[in-house]
């Protein structure tokens, strides 16, 4: 009962109905991903997903502006602006039905000089103070040690500043100790020989848009892997956009954009992606905002403006403005679907038995390794695309696959939409027969079939003498004009998948990676584990229709009174590798 009582759950914040007042009444300017963020929240706590710890939500608040200084140009307190004031009552506030903070790791995006560092060393500060977490180790990690120290000295400067913090504190030669209960806070770099060791209690990921390759994404894997043995964790990953290409930003983005259109099943990840939305509006203080929410506050609007100017007279330098001030990488990628734009797709189930005698293009994605593979036929009648997708996967790894994605593969397997084919690795002659038990059976003939260039030769080779018309399909930016269709499309409810779960799934996890200061795009996971098989498979299929739409016209529309029993029987009689 004390424990119920302490926890004081609430069904709302006061500090979202102050964010939301300060936009309402044009002192704060929001842009998409925001809107989703509050949104998001708003939902949660509706639908008691999570709730609402206010005590711990103004604990956390209090202490900073009664305890945190600014320590460069001025020392007086740090006094929150409403953004700050809501950022840290969802990251503290909001908790599970065990009263335990909801998120593990919170993302934190948006332009330069807006007080992210100060913001994250008061957090810490507060970590370190009022989270009696035994042996709490706390953690400032950065490809070098130099920028390590930024965030850490700011910290320590905080502490040091205030004589009630600092008695309990003990600066050492690499890092803050508290005694009492023998805790730490250090800045540490990258380490590729000792990958271990580690048991953080909290963990900021300082500038990470500067982290490069492989390596930054390996050792934010390893700091979440080790607060295993902690209660209640917490990654703070804050940065402006940068120009490092696959990256941990752009996994980050990816996942963030992703949980924010409501189309993950992460639970423990809270994303803050502050942007502008119209990269055309660059130079216009309102949009700014929406990238800079302290504008006027850290950063004045006299220095924003001359730097639109140098921006304006110069070209590398807009790129440079674009990156750091409107927060837009220049190959910015970032889920694609939303949950209700994809549930737009849903209908019955699609019973090949009511498409019999109709023409449709055919895609193919086939696996590199051992995983899915998709083939897909789409069918257009009456003004709409119905999509059959059927997948593929090795039969001594169905329970594997499904353990390491998440995903029950056999219930899809009772439903009909995947099959269980060779046993290590997918035997890609029943690819081939599904096309042909379509064709035979329900007389649901392909007039071309897309696949990847890359796949394999025989298969190809194989369809092509049982008479299919096989094109590939180069994958990359090229493909944007049939992405860009396609997304209308399902938009306008044109699309539908029936009840394939499966190959809804792999539309969820699509991201959209844009080209450099280019408006192409092409399709990348949201996150290295997902699978976007079905969707490459559908697009494959919508590029060769494209392609071949005036040769196929009269076929490909299925148009009601089409001499259907004469097409196939001059087809079959010339025995022609084309249909």
């Amino acid at each position: 009962m004390m424990k119920e009582k302490t926890i004081s759950r609430n069904s709302w914040m006061k500090y979202l109905d102050l964010y939301k007042r300060e936009i309402a009444e044009g002192h704060a300017v929001i842009g998409k991903w925001m809107k989703l963020n509050i949104e998001f929240i708003e939902n949660g706590l509706k639908e008691k997903k999570f709730f609402y710890d206010e005590k711990r939500a103004d604990k956390a608040i209090l202490f900073i502006e009664r305890f945190c200084h600014h320590v460069e140009g001025k020392t007086s307190l740090i006094v929150l602006e409403p953004w700050q004031k809501y950022f840290l009552a969802c990251v503290f506030g909001i908790v599970n039905d065990k009263g335990k903070r909801q998120f593990r790791e919170v993302v934190l995006v948006m332009g330069r000089k807006q007080g992210k560092s100060i913001l994250a060393a008061a957090i810490q500060v507060k970590f370190a103070f009022t989270e009696k977490d035994a042996g709490m180790q706390i953690y400032n990690l950065a490809p070098k040690l130099e920028q390590a120290n930024i965030i850490f000295n700011v910290a320590t400067n905080m502490i040091e500043s205030v004589k009630s913090l600092y008695k309990r504190a003990r600066k050492r030669r690499t890092d803050m100790y508290f005694p009492l209960w023998n805790a730490k806070m250090k800045p540490i770099a990258f380490n590729s020989k000792k990958s271990d060791g580690f048991n953080p209690s909290m963990v900021t990921f300082d500038e990470f848009a500067a982290w490069e390759g492989d390596k930054g994404i390996a050792m934010y894997d390893v700091m979440l892997s080790a607060e295993g043995a902690r209660d209640e964790p917490l990654n703070l990953a804050c940065s402006t956009a940068n120009y490092i290409d696959d990256g941990l930003y752009d996994e980050l983005m990816a996942r963030s954009t992703s949980v924010l259109l409501g189309t993950s099943n992460e639970t423990k990840l809270l994303p803050f992606i502050y942007m502008i939305d119209d990269e055309k509006k660059w130079n216009d203080l309102t949009e700014l905002q929406k990238a800079m929410p302290n504008l006027g506050v850290s950063v004045s609007y006299d220095f924003i403006q001359e730097e639109i100017r140098k921006a304006e007279s110069s070209h590398s330098y807009k790129l440079e403005f674009l990156t750091k001030y409107c927060n837009l990488k220049q190959n910015t990628i970032s889920a694609w679907l939303s949950q209700s734009e994809i549930k737009r797709t849903l209908c019955d189930k699609l019973n090949p038995e009511d498409f019999r005698r109709t023409f449709g293009v055919g895609g193919i994605d086939l696996s590199q390794t051992t995983d899915l593979t998709a083939a897909s036929i789409v069918v257009k009648r009456d003004g709409i695309d119905y999509v059959f997708c059927h997948f593929f996967m090795p039969a001594n790894k169905v329970d594997e696959l499904a353990q390491r994605d998440n995903i029950r593969y056999r219930n899809f397997i009772e439903l009909g939409y995947l099959s269980l084919s060779g046993q290590n690795f997918v035997d890609y002659h029943d690819v081939m027969n599904w096309f042909l038990m379509m064709k035979k059976e329900y007389q649901i003939y392909c007039c071309v079939i897309g696949y990847d260039r890359y796949s394999s030769q025989y298969l190809v080779d194989e369809m092509e003498k049982k008479g299919f018309l096989m094109d590939d399909v180069i994958q990359g930016t090229n493909l944007t004009p049939i992405i860009d269709e396609f997304g209308g499309l399902l938009r306008d409810g044109l699309v539908k998948t029936g009840t394939n779960g499966l190959l809804q799934s792999h539309f969820a996890s699509v991201a959209l990676k844009k080209a450099y200061n280019d408006n192409r795009v092409r399709p990348e996971k949201v996150d290295p584990k997902k699978h976007i098989d079905g969707f490459v498979s559908v697009i494959d299929a919508f590029t060769v229709r494209q392609k071949y739409y005036e040769k196929f016209k009269y076929r490909l529309e299925n148009r009601r009174g089409c001499r259907w029993d004469c097409l196939i029987f001059y087809s079959e009689r010339k025995n022609q590798k084309r249909i």
